[in-house]
């Protein structure tokens, strides 16, 4: 399994297997009452972010005498689980995000899938969870996305929403790693996450809080982590902000990620950061993604420590002239403020946010050219 970031950019880089030699090892079973055809077009028009749900899902389980067994495709619905199911007490459980996209021709794609395979099991490392094999991985979102090819949005910047995910299900009580696991993609319609698309957001800068300490577990996707944000969001929205900005747990003086998203400082000179992979933060495809491409375009790009003070006086004397959000659900967000306990700034321009915006999504939408390879055909 992959324990460090650079294995990530290794495995999702290496060649895979193509959809067509995957199809079919998560075997289909029939949904007898799919959405009807006249509420999903309803659904499609305005798909909201993961608050509908296509009609199939992918599902296997691991044990330790069989493996990974159990592949099918069945009709999406509730789960059985045991009370005494280990991930209801002590949290074992990791997952992923990307989507699929439908172009002009109707073939459908997504995009860099075999990061977030690595990535999965770069977060099953870390909580002891069985690795899924890579094919495992891909072949489950090549069957879900054809088994559901109808719920794909057609509407520009909309996708299809995946969201793969493990839990421990053994039934026991007592702190130790289990014994059987489930594992399960769903598929959402999605059309922006945040409700007014690109619009600039205003950000919080929590001060307080904090959502995982060195050694712990910030940089794997685990419930956990979005769980220890919620708090400093639900406050923070109740004063209207946007989104809430963490600072490390270490010295609490330095910009570590938003609550679901990494963070880049674009300043008037050329050259952007986004802060260093501590251990706290999360390897984000799309911040990979963002680098390479400024990269190509000659920019200078790197990861640093970035002060929270600094970057702070920088936006007040114009040294710094931008900062953006970014992760699969937004793709790339503007930001417009910055407000703590005792300060606020304002960030009025977003050039360099709205191109990385427009080429990426211009790529994933099949309308700027892929010459990262970083689209995969799923149909």
């Amino acid at each position: 399994m992959p324990t460090t970031p650079e294995e990530l950019e290794q495995i999702a880089d290496a060649p895979h297997a193509e959809a067509d030699d995957l199809a079919g090892t998560f075997a289909l079973q029939g949904n007898p009452a799919p959405r009807p055809q006249a509420e999903l077009d309803e659904i499609l028009q305005k798909p909201g972010f993961g608050v509908h749900f296509a009609d199939y899902m992918a599902r296997a389980t691991w044990t330790a005498d069989a493996g990974w067994h159990d592949k099918q495709i069945v009709p999406y619905g509730p789960l059985s689980l045991d009370p005494a199911g280990a991930v209801l007490h002590y949290g074992q459980e990791v997952f992923e995000g990307l989507k699929a996209y439908v172009h002009d021709d109707g073939s459908l794609w997504t995009f860099r899938p075999a990061y977030n395979a690595a990535r999965l099991n770069f977060s099953n490392y870390r909580l002891a969870i069985p690795e899924l094999p890579v094919d495992d991985f891909l072949a489950s979102i090549v069957d879900v996305v054809r088994a559901n090819a109808r719920w794909v949005p057609a509407k520009e910047g909309a996708s299809l929403y995946l969201r793969p995910y493990i839990f421990a299900s053994e039934a026991f009580l007592g702190v130790r790693a289990a014994a059987k696991y489930e594992y399960l993609c769903i598929a959402s319609p999605a059309g922006p996450y945040f409700p007014n698309g690109f619009t600039p957001i205003n950000v919080w800068v929590e001060q307080d809080f904090h959502r995982a300490g060195p050694g712990g577990m910030g940089a794997v996707k685990t419930g956990g982590n979005y769980a220890a944000s919620l708090l400093p969001k639900v406050t923070a929205a109740r004063e209207h902000y946007d989104e809430v900005l963490f600072l490390d747990a270490a010295t609490n003086t330095n910009l570590d990620e938003f609550g679901g998203m990494n963070v880049f400082v674009v300043y008037a000179d050329g050259r952007v950061r986004t802060p260093r992979l501590t251990g706290n933060i999360l390897p984000g495809n799309t911040r990979s993604c963002i680098m390479q491409l400024l990269r190509r375009r000659g920019v200078d790009v790197a990861e640093d420590t970035l002060a929270l003070a600094d970057v702070i006086a920088g936006i007040k004397s114009g040294e710094v002239s931008e900062m953006f959000a970014c992760g699969t659900a937004a793709v790339v967000t503007a930001v417009g403020s910055l407000t703590g306990a005792d300060f606020k700034v304002e960030l009025p321009t977003h050039e360099v946010s709205q191109s990385v915006y427009d080429e990426l999504t211009g790529i994933q939408a099949g309308k700027v050219d892929d010459e990262f390879g970083w689209l995969y055909r799923i149909g």
